[in-house]
């Protein structure tokens, strides 16, 4: 897998909550002119466990081709080529992972990201055994990508068994690794040697664990690209160059919206407070929809943010469009939009939260 920065797609649904074919194709342009190196579709940010499968090999067939061709036929494309297309496949069912991953390798990925078997618990032999195993040696040209995030599926591909597969596959060569733990990528080093390729899954961590010369992450899998795909793999090349302060700068100046994956508040109930956790993809959705881009609401039971999380996404996007306005510059000219009008303009913020 290429080194560099991929955009984790959010899905655009129309009002009605269908796919929004016509959004799809303006958001994988604007991904393509500002020097993503991939896009994956159908990824947990692109929504996929509310996706039906005949939606998900919809949505992965379009982006596949959409990211090769898109600007072949257009002289008005800043980039020269396409970037990579690599499609969310995984499952808690390891003969669904097969015919997803089938589907997507015969319209033309260039790679698989499996996310670990979520709910039903297999230890990481099973994992190995069962899961990874027979979806490497069903399609040997294919690169796989694990996708390792405990959080999300309560089970875990560990790093000796990561290892075993890496060893055993040629086509077993990257991780994207949201763990969140910091030994646990460190230990992914040493089992799976120098040339395995360990991307961030976590944009609040990606340059820390790219400049760690005990993990050396080559890139990341982002959310925030969504918003920022210029930044993200400006960021991500000139730390690959070397360049270290000018991949701290952009790091510091993106560091608002790197906070805002997980947006986390205290809300009082008529039993008293509680946490509200607002998890990926809610909040990127809502600044989304709250600046004009394709995007339509998360779906359910995904919902809205409370008004105090909404703030929270307005007041890190502002300081960043004051401090640092070039960081937008480029959303704000590929879909025409006034950041400081979407933002400061309470009617667009109407509808984007819960009222209580």
């Amino acid at each position: 897998m290429k080194t560099g920065c991929y955009t984790a797609l959010a899905t655009p649904f129309t009002p009605t909550g269908e796919l929004d074919t016509e959004g799809l194709d303006r958001l994988i342009r604007f991904q393509i002119e500002n020097n993503i190196t991939g896009i994956i579709a159908a990824g947990t940010t692109g929504e996929s466990p509310t996706l039906q499968w005949e939606e998900h090999h919809k949505l992965v067939a379009a982006i596949a081709k959409r990211s090769k061709d898109i600007c072949v036929a257009d002289k008005n494309c800043n980039a020269k080529e396409g970037c990579l297309c690599i499609a969310g496949a995984g499952s808690n069912n390891t003969k669904e992972a097969l015919e997803a991953v089938k589907h997507a390798v015969d319209v033309g990925v260039d790679g698989i990201l499996m996310v670990d078997p979520y709910y039903n618990g297999p230890s990481s032999l099973e994992i190995r055994r069962e899961y990874y195993e027979p979806v490497a040696k069903t399609f040997p040209t294919t690169e796989i990508i694990p996708y390792i995030i405990p959080g999300r599926t309560g089970t875990q591909l560990l790093p000796e068994d990561l290892a075993i597969l890496s060893r055993e596959y040629k086509n077993i060569a990257s991780v994207k690794e949201a763990t969140g733990n910091i030994e646990n990528m460190r230990r992914t080093r040493v089992c799976c040697g120098d040339d395995f390729n360990i991307f961030s899954g976590d944009d609040g961590i990606l340059l820390q664990i790219m400049a760690d010369p005990e993990i050396k992450a080559c890139g990341g899998i982002s959310v925030i690209s969504n918003i920022a795909p210029k930044a993200l793999s400006d960021m991500v090349r000139l730390q690959l160059e070397g360049d270290t302060k000018g991949a701290e700068a952009l790091n510091k100046a993106l560091s608002p919206l790197l906070g805002l994956v997980t947006v986390i508040t205290e809300e009082m109930t008529p039993y008293g407070m509680v946490k509200c956790r607002a998890r990926n993809p809610l909040a990127l959705k809502t600044l989304m929809q709250l600046l004009g881009m394709p995007s339509g609401a998360c779906r359910p039971p995904m919902g809205k943010m409370t008004p105090k999380g909404l703030d929270v996404v307005i007041e890190a996007t502002k300081k960043v469009q004051k401090e640092n306005p070039e960081i937008l510059e480029p959303l704000a000219r590929f879909f025409d939009i006034n950041i400081d009008e979407r933002l400061g303009n309470p009617e667009f913020r109407k509808d984007l939260c819960y009222n209580y």
